[in-house]
């Protein structure tokens, strides 16, 4: 059983450059604070449309991490991948559009 753990390829990873590391972590700690004091709010009875705009603000930070996150993986995953022969990367990428635009 333990064999077919490590010769399982279904878990990817990926090596990540500091800076991009450091540019996504810090992109998701200011996320995680707005998400807090989106908490805060509620627990304060904040009046619903100063939240609401708070958490479009949140939004908006989770769809720029997201563009972040894409654009990289298809500079670096993906680009290799088709250079390496795995067409099939793109069938991937276009599922991951598919589930990103719903």
């Amino acid at each position: 059983m333990e064999e077919e753990k490590e010769s399982c390829n279904c878990h990817r990873t990926k090596q990540r450059s500091q800076k991009e590391y450091k540019d996504l972590i810090n992109r998701l700690n200011r996320i995680e604070g707005q998400i807090r004091g989106i908490k805060g709010m509620v627990e304060k009875d904040a009046y619903c449309p100063d939240i609401l705009i708070q958490v479009a603000a949140a939004n908006a930070a989770l769809n720029s991490f997201n563009k972040v996150l894409l654009a990289n993986h298809i500079k670096t995953c993906v680009t290799n991948d088709i250079r390496e022969g795995r067409e099939e990367t793109v069938d991937e990428l276009l599922a991951t559009l598919q589930k990103l635009m719903k």
